[in-house]
């Protein structure tokens, strides 16, 4: 009785589908975070009977067949990209970015890692970094004495000082976007890296190629629906107990015919 193994593969795919259900509400508060989908195929199938064939000498031809399918599989969890909304923080180094792009941030490997995370800080030597201390492209540097900073639409950084009136162009960030955006590689930390899928990073200026704006003093909100992930969860939940029935009731008939005299 293939029941028992069918159903098992249904209750480990509702199983993913709840895990990935599970991260998406621990990162309703978490910047710039895109909602995860699972998404899932049917296995392979075993052919009884398979149509097309011919029944009979005079050419009678089986319109359906017996196709008997073995299962569920995951096959991908994809990001929903979508835009969070903006909170406003007041804070000089709190960017956001409206529209398509990633901040290029410098991994300690040397590799770039890519985010949308714009809690950026700034390092004792005076480096724009983010939280975990990574130095953001192209590496711009914060003069000690600077009394604040500015950063416009297009990216330009400005430092104003006390003893002038005019403001002090520090440098400009750039943006990176993605031919496949889901093909990027998520290795927590709000950061992502280029893969084949994602094809390599087309770097441009803030606003230009497609590419979003920076918006200075706030946030990139999660972008998580609370209200459809308990209801997702729920329609899991009820998929898992359904599965689970089943494989009571194969139990059930395979105990009715061991019972058999």
């Amino acid at each position: 009785m293939k029941a028992l193994q069918i159903a098992a593969t249904g209750m480990s795919a509702q199983q993913t589908r709840v895990e990935v259900i599970s991260n998406n509400l621990a990162n309703m508060s978490t910047t710039g975070y895109n909602a995860r989908r699972a998404e899932f195929a049917d296995l392979h199938y075993q052919q009884v009977t398979r149509p097309g064939t011919i029944s009979a000498a005079d050419g009678t031809i089986i319109p359906a067949g017996i196709q008997l399918g073995l299962g569920a599989r995951p096959t991908a969890v994809t990001v929903n990209i979508a835009q969070g909304s903006l909170s406003s923080t007041g804070g000089d180094l709190d960017v956001a970015i409206d529209g398509h792009g990633y901040l290029e941030v410098t991994m300690p490997s040397g590799i770039s890692g890519y985010t949308r995370d714009g809690a950026l800080k700034r390092s004792a030597d005076g480096q724009i970094v983010t939280s975990d201390g990574y130095p953001v492209a192209p590496g711009i540097t914060v003069p000690d004495d600077a009394r604040s900073i500015a950063i416009n639409a297009d990216g330009e950084v400005y430092a104003y000082f006390d003893d002038r009136v005019d403001p002090e162009l520090l440098g400009q960030f750039t943006l990176s976007g993605f031919t496949n955006e889901k093909g990027l590689e998520a290795i927590g930390s709000n950061l992502f890296l280029e893969t084949n899928a994602s094809g390599p990073a087309l770097v441009n200026l803030p606003g230009q190629e497609g590419l979003g704006t920076i918006r200075q003093g706030y946030l990139e909100e999660s972008s998580v629906d609370p209200v459809r992930e308990i209801t997702e969860l729920i329609k899991a939940q009820r998929g898992y107990e359904l599965n689970a029935k089943v494989i009571t009731a194969a139990d059930q008939m395979l105990g009715a015919t061991v019972q058999v005299r």
